[in-house]
């Protein structure tokens, strides 16, 4: 597996890769940047296509616009180059911002915020008739996200300075709870944090290593299967796209601080690793 850049944007922190169905088009975000960008692996072309937005995550909606997850912690939907907002911001989380979210089958949004000086980190849920619930609460940094192909359990990553943890979660459908928060693996020392998250159609878990420089893939009893080298040390998302799904597309950060980051630091990378991801689910949210 031998990592391609198909985009290079020298991005601060290159984050939240998704393949976007109908559109047959990648999106993804430079975070301090305030850029959305979008690549057609088709015609090979690649795109800003929203610049002055602080996006920490974003989904696919139902009909086929971008729900963007920004600064201040507000909601708003993003098409044709309109941007409407949808929701002012969460309470008490006015000086904050998102970082990662996911989709799940209903159309909810599972969303984390960065801690605070006043406050540890918190994973929220954001339901389609409004309704806001805090999930997890006492986090460093929640990060990447991802399904079992079950849909039973939701893998969550949570790290910073103190903690290099993936949790593993029940999850139940029908009300979009989560239980039972277990612990799925720790990172070791010195091999970067877990950070942007996956699941694999044969269920393995693929997560992105933040100043470790690499993707590593377990298998759901946490073993260690592959990893994948990559000239950036700040490797942060990744996700599957591609027609069949085949394709793996990496971001990473740092690329403005290269002699020390790497030279493929804030570069868009894409490989083929043998296997196929799940379809992402779509948001119905507003």
């Amino acid at each position: 597996m031998n990592p391609e850049v198909v985009a290079d944007y020298a991005c601060q922190t290159g984050e939240n890769p998704l393949w976007h169905p109908t559109e047959k088009c990648l999106y993804w975000v430079d975070i301090p940047g305030a850029r959305l960008f979008r690549f057609d692996p088709a015609t090979g072309r690649h795109e800003i296509c929203l610049e002055g937005e602080v996006i920490g995550g974003f989904t696919v909606q139902v009909d086929g616009a971008l729900l963007l997850l920004t600064q201040r912690c507000e909601v708003k939907t993003w098409r044709d180059g309109l941007l409407t907002t949808i929701r002012d911001g969460l309470p008490g989380e006015e000086e904050n911002r998102f970082n990662d979210c996911i989709a799940d089958p209903e159309g909810r949004v599972f969303c984390g915020v960065l801690s605070t000086p006043q406050r540890a980190g918190r994973l929220y849920r954001l339901d389609p008739d409004g309704a806001v619930s805090v999930m997890t609460e006492g986090l460093g940094t929640s990060n990447g996200m991802g399904f079992t192909p079950d849909g039973k359990h939701l893998y969550h990553s949570d790290s910073n300075d103190r903690c290099r943890h993936i949790h593993l979660y029940d999850y139940d459908r029908a009300t979009g709870e989560l239980s039972n928060r277990r612990l799925f693996l720790k990172a070791k020392e010195g091999e970067g944090k877990p950070d942007g998250l996956t699941v694999d159609a044969q269920g393995n878990v693929w997560s992105a290593r933040w100043n470790g420089g690499m993707l590593v893939q377990y298998t759901p009893e946490a073993a260690e299967i592959a990893r994948v080298t990559f000239p950036a040390q700040k490797v942060s998302s990744l996700a599957f796209g591609g027609d069949d799904l085949s394709d793996l597309y990496v971001t990473t950060a740092g690329g403005d601080h290269r002699a020390e980051e790497g030279p493929g630091a804030g570069a868009l990378f894409r490989l083929r690793p043998g296997v196929q991801g799940r379809p992402e689910f779509f948001s119905r949210i507003g």
